[in-house]
């Protein structure tokens, strides 16, 4: 059953994929809705899927908060696990006004979300890095600072506040990996209570409006144009300072 699983999922993405370049011939590598419309993106993303970034529809449970905070500015954006730079180019974007620190391990994403920060006019604004280690919190003191953390599973050791105390007066938005270890929501949201107000998102993957064109494809495809591959949930936090 696991291998018929594995061999329908790498067809679905394999579908996925030439949707994204459907989407892409028909109406370019930009992103038409959500909080980064007009976003420049590549022919494809470094890990993950696509189809949804280019829509504007990935993670949309995520968008109020963004636009919020948004809203409200801050001085730093810290985005750990960055990826091609989805959300730290789309935020320095929206966010003329704050530094943008964008770190991911793998140097092919690192590189990526140098490119993208070129074809958006915001390469100067965004600092690209790789390990983000928990003392190194510390250089974003006395910065208001958003840090958005999405690591596979490396949030149980690094997001520590007792451990790294400026933790505390940060705001984030952090994916939880309930794949990698069973209760890791709950673990992260009890080490934040005492000092944040905390908010558990689930993905609520609801179909979003989709392009005319797009409603004369078939059900599946629809469905596999807006599907982020996810193996399991992924809850988010969110978490505020008190």
């Amino acid at each position: 059953m696991q291998e018929l699983e594995g061999v329908l999922r790498l067809m679905g993405k394999w579908r996925h994929q030439m949707i994204s370049n459907s989407i892409i011939a028909r109406d370019g590598p930009v992103v038409q809705a959500g909080p980064f419309a007009g976003m420049r993106l590549g022919q494809h993303s470094a890990e993950g899927c696509h189809a949804p970034k280019l829509l504007g529809c990935y993670e949309q449970a995520l968008h109020p908060h963004f636009e919020r905070f948004i809203a409200r500015g801050f001085d730093a954006v810290l985005n750990i696990g960055c990826a091609e730079g989805y959300y730290a180019i789309g935020l320095a974007r929206r966010m003329p006004g704050t530094k943008i620190f964008a770190h991911d391990l793998n140097e092919g994403a690192q590189q990526a979300c140098r490119v993208l920060a070129e074809a958006n006019g915001v390469a100067e604004r965004i600092t690209i890095g790789g390990l983000v280690r928990g003392e190194d919190f510390a250089r974003f003191a006395g910065m208001d600072t958003l840090a958005l953390v999405d690591i596979e599973g490396g949030e149980e050791a690094l997001l520590d506040p007792i451990a790294f105390p400026k933790l505390r007066h940060m705001t984030l938005i952090v994916e939880c990996h309930e794949e990698r270890r069973r209760g890791m929501t709950d673990l992260i949201a009890a080490r934040f209570k005492p000092t944040h107000q905390v908010t558990r998102l689930e993905d609520p993957f609801s179909k979003p409006e989709l392009p005319a064109w797009m409603q004369g494809l078939g059900h599946l495809d629809q469905l596999l144009a807006i599907w982020e591959w996810r193996m399991a949930p992924t809850p988010w936090l969110v978490l505020e300072p008190l």
